[in-house]
């Protein structure tokens, strides 16, 4: 993809950042401060796209021209939103929690032309299965420090994520926390539009 445009992550994680150099796309970090505090009673999807709108206009107020990208990443269970854990309590009761069962993932990620101001935010939502997980697997892994920055305290790339996870539907690069193919085709549609 020849870009004509230069790109701004409105992001610090190391897991985005990774994911947008696998596409080979050269960008400069500037994180938004948005403060991500759930309510708990949103809807999900509506969630992600809020948040992810938001970080991209934080971060798009700091510069002058170029594509923002926004994003944001949770997971839900029974309709409960479960973002990162406070402490390392919470986050063995999150892991309790999605023990044995299925969850979903929302990525919600936005795409902010400066200086134009026009704006595209998608959504994906993956399903993960976690096997169940007894207590000295989940207290090891919380032990590690590895939960404490991930929505549902788990990484599905860490090396206990990723033998907890026994399946998912869905885009597994959404789980990690970007869904590349959707983020990479938007994209591409995005610059027909910005560029015209």
């Amino acid at each position: 993809m020849i870009l004509h445009k230069h790109l701004i992550l409105a992001s610090s994680s190391p897991r985005r950042q990774h994911l947008l150099r696998q596409l080979g796309l050269a960008f400069d970090v500037l994180p938004s401060g948005v403060d991500e505090e759930l309510n708990g009673s949103e809807d999900p999807e509506q969630h992600v796209r809020t948040l992810s709108l938001q970080k991209a206009q934080a971060a798009g107020r700091r510069v002058s021209e170029g594509i923002v990208i926004g994003a944001d990443t949770i997971v839900v269970l029974d309709g409960h939103i479960l973002g990162k854990p406070k402490d390392p309590d919470q986050a063995v009761s999150m892991l309790q929690h999605l023990s044995g069962r299925t969850h979903e993932v929302f990525t919600g990620f936005t795409l902010l032309d400066r200086p134009s101001g026009r704006s595209v935010t998608e959504v994906e939502r993956t399903l993960v299965k976690f096997r169940p997980l007894s207590p000295p697997e989940i207290r090891a892994y919380v032990a590690t420090g590895s939960p404490m920055d991930k929505a549902g305290a788990y990484g599905i790339q860490d090396d206990f994520g990723a033998i907890f996870v026994e399946g998912i539907q869905g885009c597994f690069y959404n789980v990690v926390g970007f869904p590349l193919t959707k983020f990479y085709l938007s994209l591409q549609q995005f610059l027909k539009t910005v560029e015209e």
